[in-house]
């Protein structure tokens, strides 16, 4: 039996993907869980031999009975949450975005609970969401009150999920608060804009990005290590911790692209406007929680990201 085998729901998305690759980078043979088919962020994220590591699922979130099921068959012993409809679908559909992203957590608490003497960890994401704009900057880690979107009210009561079954229950936690993740297979949501930006300039191309101001860039490889190591640090308690990413103007992420692209230099743009999230966030009770973190600079991220999607081509999701 191994020491480690964790289950990442929402396996298929961007962080899915980058928490998958950190496991296996830890050792580990992971499990994935995901309702979607579509395996294009697996192929740009994990190589051939890395996939043959990766057992995928496929289930719907809000199946108690497949979720444990998965759990017991493969021998799970801590889980990184994960599955959710990204503010847009939730604005779209908000009775599906409360049944994926509300009820679907609490399955996975109850899947857990059930299993409580197995399952050694539980780490879930939670969202810059949870706050507004008259929040004060950086954000505060005891977290918002008053979201402005579905999502973020979504992403808060899974947060008070969360509390409530490890004061009912004994279910450990940790929830992390990503704010703009960007790097390869960031495609979708709100706040892909750079994401998509940086895959056209890999491509030669420019692209106009839908928001500008100031916020916080979190590097998808360095998030989806932090939720595989939170998984492993759950052991008592129900923290949410902001992730410590870095804040940038919309001015620097451009600059990042065309320093990295000089093919689009000029071709990079963004419309005015901020995301109704705070500028920065405070960022010290991750490290705290897990250990050692990595936050990679900007320049150095988005260089990454362009390399990455050049060295891809083949594998890169269509962008949307």
């Amino acid at each position: 039996m191994p020491e480690h085998r964790t289950l990442v729901t929402g396996a298929l998305g961007c962080l899915g993907a980058w928490t998958l690759k950190a496991l296996v980078d830890l050792g580990e043979e992971p499990v994935g869980f995901d309702l979607g088919t579509d395996d294009a962020r697996l192929r740009l994220v994990l190589s051939d031999d890395e996939r043959t590591r990766v057992m995928l699922v496929s289930g719907d979130i809000t199946d108690g009975d497949a979720v444990g099921r998965t759990i017991d068959e493969h021998g799970v012993t801590n889980v990184v949450h994960l599955a959710a409809l990204q503010v847009p679908f939730c604005k779209a559909d908000p009775e599906r975005g409360a049944r994926v992203n509300v009820h679907g957590t609490v399955v996975v608490f109850e899947a857990v609970k059930k299993r409580i003497a197995r399952i050694r960890g539980l780490a879930y994401a939670s969202s810059t969401a949870v706050y507004n704009m008259t929040d004060r900057s950086p954000a505060p880690e005891t977290g918002g009150t008053a979201p402005t979107t579905l999502y973020g009210v979504f992403k808060l009561a899974n947060e008070g999920t969360a509390r409530v079954y490890w004061a009912d229950d004994d279910v450990a936690s940790i929830g992390i608060r990503p704010y703009v993740v960007y790097g390869p297979g960031r495609d979708q949501g709100l706040t892909s804009g750079p994401s998509l930006a940086m895959q056209a300039a890999a491509r030669g191309e420019g692209y106009t990005i839908a928001y500008g101001g100031t916020a916080q860039y979190d590097y998808a490889p360095d998030v989806g290590r932090a939720f595989a190591l939170a998984a492993r640090a759950a052991a008592d308690g129900a923290h949410v911790a902001n992730f410590p990413g870095v804040p940038s103007t919309m001015q620097e992420v451009v600059d990042a692209i065309e320093t990295a692209a000089p093919a689009v230099a000029g071709r990079v743009f963004w419309e005015e406007g901020q995301l109704p999230f705070p500028e920065a966030l405070e960022g010290r009770l991750l490290e705290r929680l897990i250990g050692p973190m990595r936050s990679k600079p900007l320049a150095e991220g988005v260089s990454a990201t362009i390399e990455h999607f050049r060295a891809h081509a083949g594998s890169t999701p269509a962008t949307p």
